[in-house]
This record gives structure tokens, C-alpha cells and sequence, in this order.
């Protein structure tokens, strides 16, 4: 556990093929089932304070109380995993820790000098934000708000991973308007 920020509850990789990466997940190392939806509705995205549309790919799997997030850029909008990708990595880009109390979160943490670079909306109460933490590759810092649907998501995602028996590894996404 981070004794600044509790614990981490999400691994997020950047890889250059998400639906190998699933493969390679739930066949070889045995986790999922996996989550996934092509095209992430982001709204309200910037990167360092300039609004992009991204085209993000993204699937989510639980092993025990850690969430694995795979992620691919689609398009080549600006963004930390463009970054990263650019600099010539693949895998760990950041780890993510959740709160229910955002804004609260947020403002502590910008007053101890972190600094927001990417940020947006992932359904009803669904904010993120990445900070300026990479010091060497898989150290970005993501505060991720994880109340109402969001959170619910989350939820149904790690339950379907305790009883998994590695059938149906790739699912969509639950309905984030229906939760």
C-alpha cells in the first residue's frame, strides 16, 4: 500500500495489439474474463490543458482485488500513452488509485505539487486524471473516480473474475446507462 495514496487497484498496460494482449492475459497467465469496449466515450479530455477526442480501445479484467486495464490509441491524438509508445515502450504506463471523494483528492494532491497532464470523463461520475509522475516507465499516477456507474462497472467486473472458469474471456463492457 502507498502510504500517500492507499492502494494501487489498477495496473494499466499500453499495448500495441489489445486483442492479442487479451489473449495473452486470460489464455497464458489465466485472468479474466475481460471487458472490453473498441471506442471509450471520453468527454471532457485534455491533454496538458488542450481538448483532444481520443480513440482509445480499452479492456478490463480483475485478478483478485487488482484490475488489469489494457489499453490501445487508436487514433494519434496527444496523449500519455502516445507518450509512452513514442519513447519506445510497451506494458506498465501507469497504476491508478480510486476514490470515492474526487474533488477532495484532487485538491490535496495538487497542493502537495502534483501536476494534472491528461484528464477526462468516463460515464456519470467517472472522472480521471493522470499526473506528471513518470520518472522511469510504468511510474505514471492516475486518481481515478470510481462512485456511481463507474464504480458499479468495477464492480461487476471483479465479481465475474472470482468465479471465472475461462470460458467466454472477452465480453463488452456493461452498460454504463443501465447501472
Amino acid at each position: 500500500m502507498s502510504r500517500f495514496f492507499g492502494h494501487i487497484r489498477q495496473a494499466g498496460y499500453v499495448v500495441p495489439d489489445i486483442e492479442k494482449a487479451m489473449d495473452y492475459w486470460s489464455r497464458v497467465l489465466g485472468v479474466g474474463p475481460f471487458f472490453y469496449n473498441p471506442k471509450v466515450p471520453i468527454r471532457n479530455y485534455q491533454y496538458r490543458g488542450v481538448a483532444y477526442e481520443p480513440h482509445n480501445s480499452v479492456a478490463l479484467a480483475n485478478s483478485g482485488p487488482l484490475q488489469i486495464e489494457l489499453i490501445q490509441c487508436r487514433n494519434d491524438v496527444p496523449s500519455m500513452y502516445r507518450d509512452f509508445r513514442a519513447a519506445g515502450h510497451t506494458g506498465l504506463q501507469h497504476v491508478a488509485y480510486w476514490t470515492s471523494d474526487y474533488d477532495a483528492d484532487l485538491e490535496r494532491l495538487t497542493a502537495q505539487g502534483f501536476k494534472a497532464v491528461m484528464s477526462g470523463e468516463v460515464g456519470a461520475r467517472g472522472r480521471f486524471v493522470y499526473f506528471d509522475t513518470e520518472y522511469h516507465p510504468g511510474t505514471v499516477i492516475e486518481l481515478s473516480e470510481v462512485a456511481g456507474p463507474k464504480g458499479e462497472m468495477f464492480r461487476l467486473i471483479r465479481e465475474a473474475s472470482e468465479a471465472w472458469d475461462g470460458s467466454d474471456p472477452v465480453r463488452p463492457f456493461p452498460d454504463l446507462s443501465k447501472l
